[in-house]
């Protein structure tokens, strides 16, 4: 015989590695005695040889995946890129630029929009062309650089988000008892959602869990498929700061914002009966209340939150406890999930602020989606001025 020939399976030993097409693969994170999937038609075969550490063997199992799913792959995430590029740049732009926004809540909303932002410059090029050559096009220091960027602006938003709540909260809620937002308490929100962010997303570069080609090898993220349970250790405690902790503030924080504005507008119907009046609002019967507005918006910010991180969470808990279930679609299109975020916030926190509305339309008409009741909402336009008219209703009563 010219030499030893390799079945589908190879029967790894302590040391050896996996033959493939692109060289021999160290069996990493595999115990002795374990079956290591992998042929000539793997998806890993055109991973660079000198990125092949950072690979984990689950993925020598699966073949390529068809050449139009990877155009269909690029062909989405430039869409998503660029709408949430745009959409996030004029959020911040007409906040910025916007005498009556420049609030100190708003910086809060501008936070947002600048995470979105970096997000998607740092993130969809790069996938964009890695789809193109079907697999990783950048070496393994920038693989790293991005699965940081995308855990870093991520973690932002997220936290930003849970911030924007927390501030609603505070003024709707409390009412006149609330701390006031100052400049810098704003500012010092944000520094500590930044600066926190940073430290947990530079942990893998000190040996906490690391970077790593995930999916179809065209993009990298968190390594959710190491068996070795420090790395995992990583994935959980992250996964607690970066979604659990910030998804019970939203919800804890509205909530309380939709029970608080119930119960005013409860007491405010009393109030009307008491003084045999219809109401004591000078408003517009057919106009939506205050109250269905909130709760549609925050119904609406918990859903898509929810959507938007749930399926890339559920990933990363079933490459810990299943792995054998996860597939490369399974972890790419939960990726594009979770980015989805950065394309729908400017809608969710500009778009449906009148003030900035009103700001849009005399900027970039062709941007603005104005309506007729715009004028008359100017007045109220986010929940935080809402609950101030509110509070000074109360007090006068």
């Amino acid at each position: 015989m010219s030499g030893p020939s390799f079945d589908a399976f190879t029967w790894t030993q302590p040391g050896q590695g996996v033959p493939g097409a692109a060289g021999v693969i160290p069996a990493m994170h595999q115990p002795v005695g374990q079956w290591v999937g992998f042929g000539n038609g793997s998806i890993v075969d055109k991973i660079p040889s000198d990125m092949l550490y950072l690979v984990d063997t689950h993925w020598n199992q699966f073949p390529p995946l068809n050449p139009l799913m990877y155009s269909l792959l690029a062909f989405v995430i430039t869409i998503m890129g660029l709408v949430s590029v745009i959409g996030n740049f004029v959020v911040m732009y007409v906040f910025m630029a916007t005498k009556s926004l420049k609030t100190p809540s708003n910086l809060l909303v501008v936070n947002l929009a600048f995470s979105d932002f970096m997000m998607m410059v740092t993130m969809f090029p790069f996938m964009s062309i890695s789809n193109f050559y079907e697999t990783w096009a950048f070496g393994p220091l920038m693989c790293e650089v991005y699965g940081f960027l995308g855990s870093l602006f991520g973690c932002i938003s997220i936290w930003s988000m849970a911030m924007i709540a927390m501030d609603r909260y505070n003024v709707i809620v409390k009412g006149l008892a609330a701390k006031p937002m100052t400049y810098k308490r704003a500012l010092g929100m944000i520094l500590f959602v930044d600066a926190t962010s940073l430290v947990w997303c530079l942990l893998p570069f000190f040996g906490w869990g690391r970077y790593v080609p995930e999916g179809n090898m065209t993009v990298c993220g968190t390594d959710s498929m190491s068996e070795d349970w420090f790395s995992r250790s990583y994935v959980v405690v992250y996964a607690v700061w970066c979604y659990f902790a910030p998804l019970l503030v939203i919800l804890f924080c509205y909530f309380e914002i939709v029970k608080a504005v119930a119960d005013h507008e409860e007491q405010m119907r009393e109030q009307a009966k008491k003084m045999n009046v219809q109401s004591l609002r000078s408003v517009d019967g057919n106009k939506t209340s205050a109250e269905i507005r909130l709760a549609k918006i925050a119904l609406m910010t918990i859903s898509l939150w929810f959507m938007a991180w749930t399926p890339y969470l559920i990933i990363n808990f079933r490459g810990i406890f299943n792995k054998d279930a996860v597939t490369p679609l399974f972890t790419v299109w939960g990726s594009l999930f979770a980015k989805c975020a950065a394309v729908y916030n400017p809608i969710v926190y500009g778009i449906s602020h009148p003030k900035y509305r009103t700001a849009l339309y005399e900027k970039f008409p062709c941007l603005a989606c104005r309506n007729d009741d715009d004028d008359d909402d100017v007045r109220s336009t986010t929940t935080t001025e809402i609950v101030h008219e509110k509070a000074l209703e109360m007090e006068k009563a």
